[in-house]
């Protein structure tokens, strides 16, 4: 049986653009909580989560591929981080648009088959959380243990 969940859908209307019909949720991410953080949030949820989508599909999520999301939003708490204190809200609010549009290109790879949708939900709990400089912070954190664990899980590239 062919799985097309998540998939462009021609709607049949002429020159009308397919329309995107988004997968529903495969993992369950609901112990992937920045408020309050949980003590096990940067080992056992992340190793957790990184063995989910290390099992979702060999033929995707490689650990490069996964490896450039996480620079892309390490670059953005970079950014923010080394605001002054003073202004660190300020910059956080500039950069949170450029934050939420790893979503979308999350939505591009995944389109494109490079990444499933197990990883495109999770990056998109864990960004919809990303609320402050804070949470942007935690984000990255786990997203860099998450890596750790996934290395050691699929040891591709």
């Amino acid at each position: 049986m062919a799985d097309n969940r998540g998939q462009r859908h021609n709607t049949g209307q002429g020159g009308r653009a397919p329309e995107y019909r988004p997968q529903p949720p495969v993992l369950d991410t609901s112990t992937v909580t920045f408020a309050p953080i949980n003590a096990e949030l940067f080992c056992q949820t992340a190793k957790n989560m990184a063995q989910a989508v290390a099992d979702a599909d060999r033929n995707r999520n490689k650990s490069t591929q996964l490896r450039r999301f996480y620079d892309e939003l390490v670059l953005w708490e970079t950014r923010v981080s080394q605001a002054p204190k003073e202004h660190q809200a300020d910059k956080f609010n500039e950069c949170l648009p450029f934050i939420r549009m790893i979503n979308a290109k999350a939505a591009y790879a995944e389109g494109r088959k490079l990444v499933d949708s197990t990883f495109v939900g999770l990056l998109h709990h864990t960004l919809a959380q990303v609320t402050d400089a804070k949470a942007l912070g935690t984000c990255k954190l786990f997203w860099e243990a998450f890596m750790g664990f996934y290395k050691q899980l699929r040891g591709d590239n």
